[in-house]
C-alpha cells in the first residue's frame, strides 16, 4: 500500500533501499525478511512521506505524512 500511495515501482524502490526488486516482491507477498532489510525498506518509505500506523483494533496500516503549510 505504501509504495502504491507514493506512486512507486517496484525497481525504484529497491534502488532507494539498496535492495533487488525480488526483494520487495517477497516483502509484498508476506515472506520473511531479515529485520535490517525491512528497515531500509521502511526508511525509504518514511522519507518519502509515508506514516506506519500502528495497530488500532482496525489493523495496522500507513498513511502519507500531512504537509504543514
Amino acid at each position: 500500500m505504501a509504495r502504491a500511495a507514493l506512486q512507486m515501482g517496484v525497481r525504484e524502490l529497491a534502488e532507494a533501499a539498496n535492495v533487488s526488486p525480488t526483494t520487495i516482491t517477497r516483502l509484498e507477498r508476506g515472506e520473511a525478511l531479515y529485520p535490517r532489510t525491512i528497515q531500509a525498506i521502511r526508511y525509504v518509505l518514511e522519507a518519502a512521506g509515508i506514516e506506519f500506523v500502528p495497530e488500532n483494533g482496525g489493523g495496522a496500516g500507513v498513511r502519507l505524512k500531512k504537509h504543514e503549510a
